[in-house]
């Protein structure tokens, strides 16, 4: 068996008894697929780590950078209490509109409102409506500007928030300090960001699974 193979094998087993797709997630798969959506949405075991990890944060305020067709969405969103919020920006109107259904076939559309733009437009726009601030941010949007935000991250959370980058080993090329590529010089930024900023304490970890070799960063905000 090929080392790719024994981690689909591996992720189908663990998707299977831990975090099977429902009918609202599977639709929301196939409805993104059928619009040709890149297929870059995180896996269903991934999923289910995010809604764990909005649990334990105790997260009434989700801030969301990167909906594609609102997969993950649907699971950090099941995480909040009846009074919650999550805010996703979508710099694709195709891929809103798509997210959109999905959201609201889920039954989430009263919790979470998709904004359409580029995000670091966006961004400033809502830092200027003041918001009560984010107990969790998710990012898994366009690479190059990972750094950018996770300075906004910060403006819009408090001590004890939480931060996750995704897709931060891009297959192993994340290590290589000479790549003039966007996404790596991007995620490089934001690993080093987290590393030197006073208000920041995070690590890397490394996955492996039906989506390949990748990771994900975590950065808690400090005092």
């Amino acid at each position: 068996m090929s080392e790719s193979r024994a981690w689909e094998d591996v992720d189908d087993y663990f998707i299977t008894h831990l975090s099977p797709n429902d009918e609202p997630l599977e639709a929301a798969l196939r409805d993104s697929d059928a619009a040709e959506l890149p297929p870059v949405n995180v896996t269903a075991n991934q999923g289910k780590f995010l809604q764990l990890l909005a649990q334990i944060q105790g997260a009434r305020r989700i801030l969301e950078i990167g909906t594609l067709g609102g997969y993950s969405t649907i699971w950090l969103a099941r995480a909040l209490p009846a009074d919650g919020r999550l805010i996703s920006l979508e710099y694709s109107a195709r891929h809103a509109e798509v997210a959109c259904r999905n959201i609201a076939r889920a039954g989430l559309d009263t919790l979470v409102e998709v904004r359409v733009g580029p995000a670091l437009e966006s961004l400033p726009k809502l830092t200027d409506e003041n918001p009560e601030p984010f107990d969790l941010v998710f990012i898994d949007a366009d690479k190059a500007n990972n750094p950018h935000y996770v300075e906004w991250a910060l403006r819009l959370t408090r001590a004890g928030s939480l931060i996750i980058i995704d897709n931060v080993v891009r297959g192993g090329r994340v290590a290589d300090a000479d790549s003039t590529e966007p996404d790596i010089r991007g995620t490089r930024a934001a690993i080093e960001l987290i590393a030197a900023h006073p208000r920041l304490t995070g690590t890397a970890i490394q996955t492996v699974g039906s989506k390949g070799y990748d990771g994900f960063a975590l950065a808690r905000v400090l005092d």
